[in-house]
């Protein structure tokens, strides 16, 4: 479960800070977040996270953007059903294609823009844990994955910290590549390149 929350984290903090280098309106909104409700005379800590709504809406989008598994595990029908006028028998196997599920438009506008504020206004009330059907980065029911719990509090702790700690920006000031590979799990299909900066005094970075 770890392992997984981590590999989890890792791919996420990727997807999420390549959208916000292309989008520098959101990463400086994110920021802005992090001074009003920190300061900047120390770091992220764990009783932070439930104010920092801006970078929750952040990691939602991303997980929605580029789930870390964009197919979820084989599931076995244990009796024969119809979905949308298909007659599946018993014992079918199905995989959920959650990539395609998170970027349907007719449940999410604009689906291929990164728009963190969707999770503030009209999605506020979808949540990333497999309860709504239309967002399922880790997937849902009693086959989720277990880590999602874990994952997610590395999440938001981590992207917290780093905008918080860091300023980014590309080498080039030119647009990041969003292109991911394809496998069981959606990684950047390039290294991300960026300058990182300290924002905070430095002493803190001892």
């Amino acid at each position: 479960m770890i392992l997984a929350g981590s590999d989890t984290t890792t791919v996420t903090l990727i997807w999420g800070l390549s959208l916000m280098l292309n989008k520098p309106h959101v990463l400086k909104k994110a920021q802005e977040e992090l001074d009003t409700h920190i300061g900047r005379d120390r770091f992220v800590n764990e009783t932070d996270i439930g104010k920092l709504v801006y970078i929750q809406a952040i990691v939602k989008e991303t997980l929605r953007m580029y789930p870390p598994a964009p197919l979820s595990a084989p599931r076995e029908l244990s009796e024969s059903c119809s979905i949308g006028g298909y007659d599946i028998p018993k014992g079918t196997r199905l995989i959920i294609n959650l990539h395609k599920i998170q970027r349907d438009p007719k449940k999410w506008p604009e689906p291929s823009e990164f728009k963190p504020e969707r999770f503030l206004t009209t999605h506020k009330d979808i949540d990333v844990k497999g309860q709504h059907f239309e967002l399922m980065p880790f997937g849902s029911g009693r086959r989720s994955c277990p880590g999602t719990s874990f994952a997610l509090h590395m999440l938001y702790l981590t992207m917290s910290n780093f905008l918080h700690a860091f300023d980014f920006s590309t080498p080039s000031n030119g647009l990041i590549d969003l292109t991911g590979t394809d496998g069981l799990t959606n990684i950047k299909s390039t290294p991300l390149e960026a300058l990182v900066s300290p924002r905070l005094a430095p002493e803190l970075y001892n």
